[in-house]
């Protein structure tokens, strides 16, 4: 009972640093308008913006999951939510967009840290059969960050727009010294430091990138890919569409991504298992492929205020499930190499959000209704995809 505990114990405690991590993300999207304004940036700056995010946890990911495979999983969570807290309070301070940029760019960092770590951690202390419950406690985690952090962005801003930066410096202080405390290293990986450690693969990112190929995951990678980009252009662009089009406030930003995402959290946190089991991760990817795709679109042909709150809530219903499913099964084909896959995982998410927001600035100073059309497209060339890999794999077995 006492381990149960313990494991139960660190599970909640994860769900904290990567709420938090998240909360962080999230405090940005109903902010930045009043940022573009203040500091003259196009939607174009935008999108590099969260690219050069993308763009360091992309270089740092492998790295990360390799070194949380050989020196521990909470070691590497401490530093990466040290480095957020920085880059929280740099973009807090920050009144040029050179400086957003180093802000960015160090909270990927951080995100490439945690991520994997986290995710790995929790593939250590989980069995198979556990372990669609596990990560989709830790995606609720994520998905209530998302939800809080806007919400605070928007309603905090009221009193400074910068307050909120500092108050999630703050809090991912704190939380790293907690951590540090209280968290004891993964069982796994405990017993494997000092000993005998799993072959990393120890090539650089672009030969891990280009070999992973060879993967039985590569097609999930593939996907991972594929719905970032997409799922880039919608989110990217989503608060500067609303506050160009309808001339929505921080505040009504902020009520709508908040209460789009509840669904989600609470899906994760009771019957995502049961859908994973009862259905096979590969139904569920490409049914919340498909239902994200056409809710985007129609989102360009929404022109009421209840009309974009019911077409958002059906998308990050979509894009909640669709995310730990992902994470999910690739997890299953990972063995005793975790960190590893968790870290290619986040990779090929990172390189799908680099290219996606680049794409989603270019396109939303061209016309605001764009992005939308490009990720529409995008996601449902996905969903071909995924159909076709599932019949590919269907095929082989028999």
């Amino acid at each position: 009972m006492s381990l149960l505990l313990r494991r139960r114990g660190a599970i909640l405690l994860l769900m904290l640093n990567i709420f938090l991590v998240f909360t962080g993300i999230g405090l940005i999207i109903p902010i930045m308008p009043t940022y573009m304004n203040e500091l003259h940036i196009n939607g174009s700056i935008v999108g590099l913006l969260v690219a050069a995010f993308s763009l360091t946890q992309l270089l740092f990911s492998p790295v990360a999951g390799r070194l949380s495979d050989s020196i521990g999983r909470k070691k590497m969570i401490v530093i990466g939510m040290i480095i957020f807290a920085v880059s929280e309070l740099l973009f807090g301070l920050a009144s040029a967009p050179m400086l957003l940029f180093a802000s960015r760019m160090l909270g990927g960092i951080g995100a490439a840290f945690i991520m994997p770590s986290i995710m790995a951690y929790t593939a250590d202390v989980t069995s198979i059969e556990e372990r669609a419950t596990g990560m989709g406690y830790i995606n609720a985690a994520i998905t209530t960050g998302f939800i809080i952090g806007p919400g605070i962005g928007g309603f905090i801003a009221e009193y400074g727009i910068r307050v909120p930066f500092y108050a999630a410096a703050t809090a991912g202080a704190i939380a790293a010294l907690i951590t540090l405390l209280i968290l004891p290293e993964s069982p796994k990986t405990a017993a494997r430091i000092g000993s005998e450690v799993i072959p990393a693969k120890k090539q650089s990112i672009i030969a891990q990138l280009f070999q992973s190929y060879r993967e039985p995951y590569f097609l999930s990678l593939i996907i991972v890919f594929v719905a970032s980009f997409g799922l880039a252009n919608y989110e990217t662009v989503f608060s500067l569409f609303v506050d160009h089009k309808f001339q929505f406030t921080p505040k009504d930003i902020a009520l709508i991504i908040t209460f789009g995402s509840i669904a989600g959290a609470v899906v994760q946190v009771t019957i995502f298992g049961w859908l994973l089991n009862r259905f096979g991760e590969k139904k569920v990817i490409s049914y919340c492929l498909i239902i994200a795709g056409l809710f985007i679109l129609i989102t360009l042909f929404v022109n009421k205020y209840w009309m974009i709150f019911v077409v958002t809530f059906i998308v990050f219903l979509a894009v909640d499930i669709l995310r730990p499913a992902l994470g999910t099964q690739m997890s299953k084909m990972a063995g005793g190499q975790q960190g590893y896959i968790a870290g290619l995982n986040s990779a090929y998410t990172s390189l799908g959000n680099i290219v996606g927001p680049i794409v989603a600035g270019v396109l939303f100073d061209l016309d605001i209704n764009f992005p939308y059309i490009s990720a529409f497209v995008i996601l449902v060339l996905c969903f071909l995809l995924s159909l076709r890999g599932g019949r590919a794999r269907s095929k082989s077995i028999v």
